[in-house]
Parts: structure tokens; sequence; C-alpha cells
């Protein structure tokens, strides 16, 4: 079959069956679930050169779509812990009578978690990995984010950078530990993923742990509700090698929960064990976050992650659409990526509705479906450039109509210039409509200003932080 095998293996069959089952059991309060995994059955394993690939059956199409959607990643999941290198293809056999699942799409099995981040699965071996039976104990992780489906712009190489630096010399160097900060959406909990994935992949042995700082926040309260306050100490000092916490911003929410925090930071440092952190906030801007707990998050690197340029949401918009096998001209491409302004989950969102409503009317995805499809998100209110200039001039305290003056002085042109790229970066405005704001200025000051202000932007602090307050300040107006 031109390098394809194909085969039935009682093993995957059986190991099929254990993976439903362990699925089920971590889940026992979601009545719906098993209806959904019943109907899946092993039918065949491929192996091709990217490895092999088992092959299951779902009744219907229906049954296929829901499961690619909501089911998939905690299928790979657990299929990745056993059998790292196998792939899963889902197929329709027509042949089959679907179960009704009608009667429980209003609760659908939706992102739930591992019950316990530090707890391993109990398979058999499987026959085809030797010496896979004692795995080391790992953290949940998303199989899609890893370095290679990140899409690296201007606005995230030197996060992606650091990332994967810290990747290759966990524990060691400056960056420990490192922070990632950026608006909701940017991809910043795929670069914690990816690290986590990098690292395993290089050191099987260490133990990761990747969660949620409400996660953190909510089991440090039962265990002091359950008097088991020293286990949770151990788990996190004892038992972690890195560290991937999100959702940082959220540790200010209690004093107690901030003292174990602090306990668990410097153990771990201490060891040099690696931590990296994800904040939609900078250290300084989180609420209520003590100062001893502010100074160790700024210890080591902090980076930025900010919303992508043109050219990089052409970029991710290209391969999201590859992964979902979508065929786009350039006109439609030009369109979602100017229209999706927001966030990197905004052009995944369109994207996907786009193709929802591509194949609910059975037509062809062109420009004008992709006009009306996305009439809301285009007409949806946004700040205006009047709005930024004011932001900016208030920010550093000067006359609006210094702002747009000839006026040399550098007390004027940097911010004048940080206007033009945050006018550039928010409103994609076109370099001539940005010079007509500022005094007639022609394109090339324009393109000038806003080339200094990224360069300024990767290696002056200064410059860094005025930018990213008052993007704080477009979000807050934008409702981002």
């Amino acid at each position: 079959m031109g390098g394809l095998l194909e085969n039935y293996d009682e093993q995957d069959n059986l190991l099929w069956g254990e993976i439903k089952a362990h699925l089920l059991s971590k889940n026992p309060d979601n009545k719906h679930l098993k209806a959904w995994l019943d109907p899946i059955k092993y039918i065949k394993t491929k192996t091709t050169d990217q490895g092999p690939t088992l092959v299951l059956t779902v009744p219907s199409d229906f049954h296929r779509n829901y499961v690619i959607e909501s089911l998939l990643d905690k299928i790979f999941i657990e299929m990745r812990m056993v059998y790292p290198k196998a792939l899963i293809d889902i197929i329709v056999n027509h042949s089959e009578k679907d179960q009704d699942v009608s009667d429980f799409l209003e609760e659908p099995y939706v992102n739930q978690e591992i019950t316990d981040p530090l707890s391993f699965n109990s398979y058999p071996s499987h026959n085809k990995l030797p010496n896979q039976g004692d795995k080391k104990k790992t953290s949940y992780l998303d199989p899609n984010f890893t370095f290679s489906t990140f899409v690296v712009g201007r606005n995230s190489e030197f996060a992606h950078a650091a990332c994967y630096n810290v990747a290759k010399n966990p524990g060691q160097g400056g960056y420990n530990p490192l922070l990632i900060c950026g608006p909701v959406g940017m991809g910043k909990t795929h670069l914690l993923h990816a690290v986590g994935h990098e690292i395993a992949k290089a050191s099987p042995h260490l133990k990761i742990l990747y969660l949620q700082a409400e996660h953190f926040l909510n089991e440090f309260i039962s265990a002091v509700r359950n008097k088991k306050t020293d286990d949770f100490r151990s788990k996190y000092r004892d038992k972690v090698d890195i560290l991937l916490f999100d959702d940082t911003q959220f540790i200010g929410k209690g004093e107690s929960t901030q003292e174990e925090f602090f306990h668990i930071f410097n153990s771990l440092i201490d060891k040099k064990k690696q931590i990296v952190l994800a904040s939609d906030r900078r250290p300084k801007d989180i609420l209520k976050l003590e100062d001893r707990n502010r100074s160790r998050l700024e210890w080591g690197l902090t980076v930025d992650i900010t919303m992508p340029d043109y050219e990089t949401r052409v970029a991710i918009l290209r391969y999201k659409a590859e992964l979902l096998g979508m065929r786009l001209s350039e006109d439609v491409v030009t369109h979602i990526a100017k229209v999706s302004k927001r966030s990197i989950r905004e052009i995944e969102g369109n994207l996907k509705t786009v193709k929802m409503f591509s194949e609910l009317q059975g037509v062809n995805i062109d420009l004008g479906l992709t006009k009306r499809v996305l009439t809301s998100t285009e007409s949806q209110n946004t700040i205006t450039v009047d709005e930024i200039i004011k932001i900016v001039s208030d920010h550093f305290n000067i006359k609006l109509s210094d702002l747009k003056s000839s006026t040399r002085a550098k007390t004027i042109v940097v911010p004048r210039q940080m206007a033009m790229f945050l006018i550039k970066k928010h409103l994609d405005k076109s370099y001539s409509e940005i010079g007509r704001y500022f005094g007639k200025r022609d394109h090339t000051t324009v393109m000038n200003a806003i080339f200094r202000i990224n360069t300024l932007h990767a290696k002056d602090l200064d410059i860094r932080n005025h930018i990213e307050d008052l993007t704080t300040q477009i979000h807050n107006i934008t409702g981002v």
C-alpha cells in the first residue's frame, strides 16, 4: 500500500478499552460521557511514516464532529501517556446505528480537567513500548500546544525565544522564574504547555506540573479544611521539578495562600527547580499582591506577549485554516485578519464561525459569506484614533496640541511615536492615514516612528512599561 501497513492489533483494541474505562472512572459525575464514548470502536492500526495510527470508528458524522471538537484532546492525552508516538484517526462507519445522544447535548463533556495533576495512569505496559511500565508523574499538557504549533511574530518572538531557552536549560541561567505577561488570549498558556512538552521530551524523568492559580487557591482551601496542609506543602515543594503556573494574576486573592505560594516559590528556586508563570498583568499591577511575592515574580526574566500585527494574524489564520482543512482565498484571509484585532482566540473563533456557517448552508467560503457572518465583529465598537492620542497625552501629561505639533523636543517626540505605534497596532490604519492625524506627516515618518518604538520596546524597560500601561488602558476601553 505504498509505505502504509494496516492490521488489527488485539493489544491496541484492549488499550482503547482501557482508555475509555479510565476516562469514565475519572469523570464519574458526567452522566453523558458514556453515551459518547461507548459507540467509539477500534478497528485497526495503520503504520505510516509519522508512526502508528489507531483507527477508531463512530456511527455518524454528527458523532465524529462532536468527538473531534469536545473529546479528542482528552483521548489524545490518555493515549500519549502509554503510547507516546501513536496518532488517532476517527472515521465514520455508516453501517452502524448511531446511538441517540440528543438528550445529552445540554451538558456536553467539555474541558473537564484531570482530577489530580500529579497522578499517573495505571495502564499495563504496551507491548510496542518497552520500559514504559514505570511512567513518571506528569501534569496535564495539551498535545496541541507545542513550540512547533506556535506561530511566532514580532509580538511574541522574545517570549518564544525565552521559553525555548528555558525548555532547553531548565533551572539554569537567569531565567528562573520566567514570567510571561500579556492580555487574555495571546498565547501565554500555549507557551507554558510548549515548555512542558519540550522538557518532557528531553528529560522524561522530571516531574512536570501545570496548574492554574485558581486550582492552587481552591486546593489550599481544601487542604486547610481537611487538615492536610502538610500533604499540600509536600506535593508542591518535594514532588515537582518543573512548575508551570497559569493565571498568576489571581494569586493576590488571599493572604494565607500568598504565604504558601511564597514558601513554595522559595523552596523550588533554592533547589534550582524551574518555574514558568503566565499572567494577564505585570506583578506591580496585581491587586493585593504582597511586596515579597511581587519581588519574587520580578526576580528572574519577564517577557511580554501582545496582540499580533496584521502580518502575523494572517500567518496564524493560514495555519489554523490548514489544521481545519479549510482552503481560503486571499481576500477571505485578509478580511478575517483585519476584523480580528482583539486576541488570537478571536482570530480562531471567527475562522470557526465562518467554517460552521459554510457547512450549515452548504456553500463555499467566499468574501461575501465571510462579510455576512462577521458583520457584528466588523461593526463592533472599538477605540478611535483620537481616543488613543488622548490616552497617550494624558499618560505623559502633555497637551494634545503638542503631540500633534512639529516640535522635536524628546519629551514630545517619543510619546508621539508611541501614539503612532499604538494606532497602527490597534486600528491597523495605513501609514499615510496615521500621518494625517499628526500634522500631515508623510508615511515614511510614521514608518520610522513605528520601527523605532518596536526596536526600543525590545531593549528599553521604560519604553516597554509605558507601552504596556497604555495598552492596558486601550484594552479597558475596548472591553478586552
